[in-house]
């Protein structure tokens, strides 16, 4: 047994990650691998099969924090998608978060992380903002409305930029 989990859009995102059971031999591993990798894609090894595998947790992570922040009346949710784009994350299609740990030293990284981690959303579930657009029908683009209002023409915006990194 063995698992693939793709990224949408995967025309764009190649990554898949190869999710390894207990019961997964090492050659069901490797076949998968090299099956992806002669499609196109871009095979990882998640060497023990854990909720949200790799990707999801830090993306649910990084989701959890935003969300504190727009429920806490720190800032909007444009502000944080801007700051994410604008900022670190236009840093992360070139150095994962470990690279850019060891480029600016992991002593640095030690001292920011003992004043910040303490401070840091722990939630162990949803917050209420999340649960409250979600109860009132504020699905994001579908619905044309979630942490922000989508109009037709942002939608097809948002469409078009998607379709841009094919």
């Amino acid at each position: 047994m063995v698992g693939t989990h793709f990224w949408n859009p995967p025309y764009t995102v190649r990554l898949v990650e190869v999710v390894q059971a207990a019961e997964t031999s090492p050659a069901t591993i490797e076949r998968t691998m090299a099956l992806l990798a002669e499609i196109g894609q871009e095979p990882v090894h998640v060497k023990r099969d854990i909720p949200g595998f790799i990707g999801n947790r830090m993306q649910h992570a990084l989701k959890r924090e935003a969300i504190a922040l727009v429920q806490a009346g720190v800032c909007d949710a444009e502000t944080v998608d801007f700051v994410v784009k604008r900022s670190f994350g236009a840093r992360l299609g070139v150095m994962g978060p470990l690279e850019q740990s060891d480029l600016v030293g992991l002593d640095l990284t030690l001292a920011i992380q003992s004043v910040l981690l303490p401070d840091l959303d722990v939630s162990n579930a949803p917050q209420q903002l999340l649960v409250d657009l979600v109860a009132a029908g504020k699905t994001g683009v579908k619905a044309g409305q979630g942490f922000r209002t989508w109009s037709d023409a942002e939608r097809e915006a948002l469409e078009r930029r998607l379709d841009a990194l094919r």
